[in-house]
C-alpha cells in the first residue's frame, strides 16, 4: 500500500510542479508532512539540508530520501526502502518527462505566439509564489530555534541568516566560501 501511495503522491507532485525544485519543496512538505504524515517537519527540514548538499536536483533528491524514510518508517526492511527511494525518485519524474517529450517540438514551433507567451507569463507569478512559500517554509523553528526556548540560539540564527543573506548579495561572495564560513561558524557555536 505504501509504494502504491509514494508512487501516486510523486507522480502528483511532479507533473503539477512549475518552477524547479525549490517550488516543489512546498508540495512536497504538504504531502509528505501534513496528508500522510510519513516524516515530521524535523525531519523534512533535514532533507532538505540533505538535499541541497548533494548532487543533482533537490526535488528528486527530496523525493528520494522521503521514499526511503516512509518505507522503512512502515516497518520494511531496508531492502524495501530502497526500493521506495527508487519509486519516489521515478514517480517524480516519469510523467513530466514524458510531457516535455511529447510537447517540446510543438513547444520549440509555437514559442513566439501569443498564446503560449501568455501562458509562460501567467506562470511566472505562480512559480514566484511557490518559491516564496518554500523560503517561509523554512523559517522555522527547527532552522532558526524558538525565541522562548532558548533567545540565544534564536539570535545568533537570525545573525547567521543576516550575516550570509548580506555576504552573498551586496558583497558577491562565493556561494560556496558563504557555505564554509556558516558551517564553521555553526561548528564553534553550536
Amino acid at each position: 500500500m505504501i509504494f502504491l501511495q509514494l508512487f501516486y503522491t510523486f507522480t502528483k507532485i511532479g507533473i503539477f510542479n512549475f518552477g524547479g525544485g525549490y517550488a516543489m519543496l512546498s508540495l512536497i512538505q504538504d504531502e509528505v508532512v501534513n496528508k500522510h504524515h510519513w516524516l515530521t517537519v524535523k525531519e523534512f527540514t533535514d532533507i532538505v539540508a540533505i538535499s541541497q548538499s548533494t548532487p543533482g536536483p533537490i526535488g528528486i533528491n527530496a523525493a528520494t530520501y522521503t521514499g526511503y524514510t516512509a518505507v522503512l518508517n512502515e516497518g520494511y526492511p531496508v531492502w524495501a526502502a530502497v526500493l521506495g527511494a527508487v519509486l519516489a525518485s521515478l514517480s517524480v519524474i516519469w510523467l513530466p518527462f514524458i510531457l516535455m517529450i511529447s510537447i517540446s517540438k510543438i513547444l520549440m514551433k509555437h514559442h513566439k505566439s501569443n498564446t503560449v507567451q501568455s501562458i509562460f507569463g501567467t506562470l511566472r507569478p505562480a512559480i514566484v509564489g511557490l518559491l516564496a512559500a518554500a523560503a517561509i517554509m523554512l523559517m522555522s523553528k527547527e532552522n532558526f530555534g524558538d525565541p522562548s526556548d532558548s533567545p540565544f540560539v534564536f539570535i545568533l540564527s537570525i545573525f547567521i541568516f543576516l550575516f550570509s543573506f548580506v555576504g552573498s548579495r551586496l558583497y558577491k561572495v562565493h556561494p560556496i566560501i558563504m557555505i564554509l564560513l556558516c558551517g564553521l561558524a555553526g561548528l564553534l557555536i553550536y
